[in-house]
């Protein structure tokens, strides 16, 4: 199941008027994870994530969850 990750790099890809195999190579990962990512697959390494960010001018990092205290 596609989620917004996947979906932003597919979208990115697509307006860079990149092929997933051209992706693979210039973010120095493979077809196969390119592939994966873009299908939404929920196991990724995140070192490959963010070569494949990387290529866009992003990175995946640790983000502060808001739980139901902090928000009310």
């Amino acid at each position: 199941m596609p989620t917004a990750l996947s979906r932003y790099v597919k979208a990115r890809r697509e307006r860079a008027n990149l092929t997933q195999a051209d992706l693979a190579l210039k973010a120095g990962v493979g077809l196969r994870f390119i592939r994966d990512l873009e299908q939404g697959k929920q196991t990724l390494r995140m070192d490959k994530v963010n070569q494949v960010l990387a290529m866009f001018g992003q990175e995946l990092g640790p983000q502060r969850l808001e739980t139901d205290a902090e928000a009310g």
